[in-house]
């Protein structure tokens, strides 16, 4: 895959992001590059995938919601990956991995930063009530809720830590 390629997705139709991934296929065949390829054919069976777990017909396009949850289980199972083949030793397989989960990163949101996480984290424990460290999990998941798709949970998880 070329690293210089900047890819930009204006969210505006519905189906944006499944159509997109569809023309892609299209155009890495064309260009002749196989990785980016095979990262977009991954991506089109999982949405198929999904389609089809959701009792729809295999060609119906997923709204950008219902694709974006995805992408995203798809980045966090590249990330899972990544982090046990480097424990495993296996920096062969690191480089495919890290470099699909740039492509799978092309088709998701800017992700909140610590920093911005911490204000609606003190606002939800603030409106929640919450005190002690028994309730965090709920606290988390307030946080999670408020800030859908825009948060990693991980980053949320340890700015909720943060505050007790």
């Amino acid at each position: 895959m070329r690293n210089d390629r900047e890819y930009t997705m204006p969210y505006t139709i519905p189906y944006m992001i499944h159509e997109k991934i569809k023309q892609e296929i299209t155009e890495a065949m064309k260009a002749r590059e196989s990785e980016r390829l095979s990262y977009a054919r991954n991506l089109s069976a999982a949405l198929t995938n999904e389609a089809i777990a959701k009792g729809k017909k295999p060609d119906t396009l997923l709204s950008d919601d219902e694709a974006l949850v995805v992408v995203q289980r798809m980045a966090k199972q590249r990330k899972e990956s990544i982090a046990q083949f480097k424990e495993g030793g296996r920096d062969d397989l690191v480089g495919h991995e890290e470099a699909e989960l740039t492509y799978l990163e092309t088709f998701l949101p800017q992700m909140m930063g610590k920093d911005e996480i911490l204000p609606v984290a003190e606002a939800k424990k603030a409106e929640l009530g919450v005190e002690d460290k028994t309730q965090m999990g709920k606290l988390i998941g307030a946080v999670m809720a408020e800030l859908k798709g825009k948060a990693d949970g991980t980053d949320v998880k340890e700015v909720v830590e943060s505050l007790f």
